[in-house]
């Protein structure tokens, strides 16, 4: 197995050699390329997030003419460092290369800690330390770029859901105003030899108009985190010209898989009839800007999640079966998910009590623990799902529970790194019913953690993450209940030969395809952007894995 500890310990270690030698990197496909002189990284969510923790916790100035009443130092504050998912895969990188990050302040203490330039180094007491300017966003702001167009129009629209779509125009005159906020920071801050690398659908507009003014060497990429909806669903889209046309400001625009950039260029031929749209290319170009669509699915720091697991001791395991009431000798099935409606808990609930039903005798020998995390409740449908769920739950409990047994442990509890490592690493299956998902990295970590190496992974047909695991993998329709409770059944009761052989397969993948490997192909796209004549062995190596 890698060590993807290699992101954050070996090119540290190597950074004045990438300094010196034209700061040359390797992908594990063998291709040469040079990392950038000047990367900014701009996402809506920040990386360090700086919080006051005693006195005033909102940070304001409360008119105090002390000049140190906004030091930092004359009060507490605490730092959140990145736990997962993009921002701690990014973050090693972007501390042995150095760069800029851009992103929103929402930190209490942020304004604090900034200097005129609305710039702190981080990570703070670091040797190695890269510059995050924060963008800072009004509550009217957020309401309407964030809660608003972004997750009232984007978020239900790129995952096929239109009929969740809701759209207020003021949200698209802020989804405007932030993207025109967010390209400005990038453009004070941008040089010739810049790669300027934007993720997610928050900042959509964004790329035309950084690459409008950008200056002539500076390098636009962009990767979609969510799914790209089929044209048909792409027509409720309220202002669909104008996104893609954001968009394709890019020179480098990516997926996780090769579908949702299909369905992207499909959008793209018929919605603007003036592009020309290459499919063999992958390639769109539209008013004299070319743009390349690529496809390379993110993965987890396998490593890292693995470490954890071996590191946990069988006490902390004891501790929540005691804190969750789940009785010794049952199974234990988990669920990891955002309260979102695109993750399919309502499918999976109803598989469930199916299960319950047709397999009795999984009643009092199998409980399922369901860890699920609030999000967007402003957003009515969100509201609805939250309680829509935890009824559920109510429902089975009633009909199937005993006074020394639940069928369904259902929490929103906080859960730390550990704790969650340690239930990845017990549990006998883990859950994965999304109806539709970008990749889905909570499968990966589970199978990362699965040190024990028999763990069995049941996962959605229509998550990304699907594509990449395939057969080792137990795959489901969320909507077909009476196969999803049966494919339950049937990876609880495998053997354990076949456990352990279908989880060496899903491990073996998510260590070869890891982290860094994400990173790499990223890069090297990029660099085949802005170096054509690398472009034939950058596709040389991509058609190989």
């Amino acid at each position: 197995m890698r060590s993807t500890e290699r992101v954050a310990v070996a090119e540290s270690n190597h950074a004045n050699d990438l300094r010196d030698d034209g700061r040359r990197l390797v992908t594990d496909g063998g291709v040469d390329f040079n990392a950038p002189e000047s990367l900014l990284v701009v996402s809506n969510r920040q990386p360090y997030r700086h919080e006051w923790v005693n006195g005033d916790d909102n940070g304001e100035d409360d008119g105090d003419d002390n000049e140190n009443s906004n030091d930092p130092g004359e009060r507490d504050v605490t730092v959140d460092e990145p736990t997962g998912g993009l921002t701690a895969g990014l973050d090693p990188i972007m501390r042995a290369i150095g760069g800029t990050w851009i992103a929103w302040g929402d930190g209490s203490a942020d304004r604090a800690v900034t200097d005129e330039n609305d710039c702190v180094d981080v990570p703070p007491g670091s040797d190695d330390q890269y510059t995050l300017r924060r963008v800072w966003l009004s509550d009217e702001a957020v309401d309407g770029y964030y809660t608003g167009y972004s997750n009232r129009v984007l978020w239900p629209l790129c995952h096929g859901m239109t009929e969740l779509l809701e759209y207020r125009p003021t949200d698209l005159e802020w989804y405007r105003h932030v993207n025109r906020q967010f390209a400005d920071a990038v453009l004070e801050e941008a040089t010739d030899e810049s790669v300027i690398w934007l993720q997610d659908y928050h900042l959509g507009l964004a790329p035309s108009m950084i690459q409008a003014k950008a200056p002539a060497g500076a390098t636009v990429a962009q990767f979609w985190h969510i799914p790209w909806p089929d044209p048909s669903s792409f027509a409720a889209c309220p202002n669909a010209r104008e996104l893609l046309v954001g968009l394709l400001g890019s020179d480098v625009f990516g997926f996780h898989i090769e579908r949702y950039g299909t369905a992207f260029l499909e959008c793209v031929e018929e919605t603007l009839p003036s592009a020309t749209v290459d499919y063999r290319e992958r390639t769109v170009r539209y008013d004299g800007h070319e743009t390349r669509i690529v496809a390379t699915p993110m993965g987890v720091d396998a490593n890292s999640y693995e470490e954890r697991a071996r590191e946990i001791g069988d006490d902390r395991w004891d501790s929540l079966r005691e804190r969750y009431d789940i009785p010794d000798g049952c199974a234990v099935g988990l669920g990891v998910d955002r309260l979102d409606y695109t993750k399919g808990i309502p499918e999976r609930l109803a598989a469930l009590e199916r299960l319950f039903e047709g397999y009795p005798e999984w009643r009092e020998s199998f409980t399922f623990l369901q860890k699920a995390t609030p999000s967007r409740t402003e957003i009515p449908s969100y509201d609805r799902l939250g309680r829509q769920v935890r009824s559920t739950v109510d429902h089975i409990n009633e009909r199937f529970g005993t006074d020394d047994w639940q069928p369904i442990v259902y929490t929103e509890d906080f859960l730390d790194r550990a704790d969650l490592t340690t239930l990845y690493r017990e549990a006998d299956l883990l859950v994965v019913s999304s109806v539709r998902d970008g990749m889905n990295l909570v499968a990966q970590e589970y199978v990362a953690s699965s040190i024990d190496g028999d763990g069995a992974l049941v996962l959605s047909e229509h998550a990304g993450a699907a594509n990449a695991l395939g057969y080792p993998a137990f795959t489901i329709d969320p909507a077909d209940t009476d196969r999803f409770a049966r494919t339950v059944a049937d990876a609880l009761g495998a053997p354990k030969s076949e456990r352990t052989t279908r989880m060496a397969a899903l491990r073996t993948h998510v260590f070869d395809h890891d982290l860094e490997w994400w990173m790499d192909q990223q890069f090297a796209h990029i660099e085949a952007a802005r170096f054509p004549a690398v472009d034939r062995r950058v596709n040389d190596v991509s058609r190989s894995l």
